[in-house]
């Protein structure tokens, strides 16, 4: 049975997922992206420029409406509803920066499998953003570190990625290396391929700090972690190569 959207703009945006949809066939759940939610067939090219459409033609949207929106949006059924989360707060960014981080504890509270985690997370608040707000920010990302919900503390870790790459200031730093610390006997896969990709954004600014780092914690990270970062190290990929 299909749940009935009250929020006007959630409705539009589905419609136009399922109007645009490469077939009229959706599928449940996609293995990759760890999700098992409703997938509406589109690719990520078209699905940005739909939304930017949309947003474009919603010049008069409120900051109220945007949260509400956002809100909605993290209920939906489909994989692609939740993504647009993402590309919302990419696209108005000036409604972004007003937004609290306590607002991710309810999207976060929804996601599922990697994907939807680093929709929201990866790269769309910035350093100076955080910076600028450090303790509320400091607040919601030590909560998520000892949240049960998996997808929580990855977020407290992918949150730091871009931070860490683009700022030298050791508040995110000190945070980023408490954080690995404090997950790193985990074996989730969500939580250690995440521990490998902080670790090597930490480099840029940190290196000598993530050399001592791996090597008096090499028997207690994961394998993973340990191979990339090390790689990054030597070879500046990941992958060595």
């Amino acid at each position: 049975m299909v749940k009935e959207l009250s929020n006007e703009y959630h409705r539009e945006i589905v419609n136009l997922f399922k109007s645009h949809a490469e077939t009229r066939r959706s599928k449940q759940g996609n293995d990759y992206i760890g999700s098992g939610k409703l997938l509406y067939p589109i690719n990520s090219p078209s699905s940005r420029i739909l939304i930017k459409e949309w947003l474009k033609a919603k010049s008069n949207l409120t900051f109220r409406e945007y949260t509400d929106l956002l809100d909605s949006l993290a209920l939906g059924e489909s994989h692609n509803e939740f993504q647009v989360i993402g590309r919302l707060l990419e696209y108005r960014p000036a409604f972004r920066r007003l937004l609290s981080p306590d607002s991710l504890d309810l999207w976060l509270s929804y996601a599922e499998g990697w994907a939807e985690v680093d929709g929201i997370c990866q790269s769309n608040f910035s350093c100076a953003e955080m910076l600028s707000h450090w303790e509320d920010w400091r607040k919601t990302i030590e909560a998520f570190l000892h949240s049960e919900n998996v997808h929580k503390r990855r977020a407290s870790l992918v949150l730091l990625t871009g931070p860490v790459r683009n700022s030298e200031d050791k508040r995110l730093s000190e945070l980023a290396f408490g954080n690995i610390d404090e997950l790193k006997h985990e074996k989730n896969i969500l939580i250690t391929k995440a521990i490998s990709w902080l670790l090597r954004d930490l480099i840029k600014h940190h290196r000598e700090e993530v050399e001592r780092y791996i090597e008096q914690n090499r028997a207690t990270l994961p394998r993973i972690a340990v191979r990339e970062t090390v790689n990054k190290l030597k070879s500046g990929r990941k992958s060595g190569k």
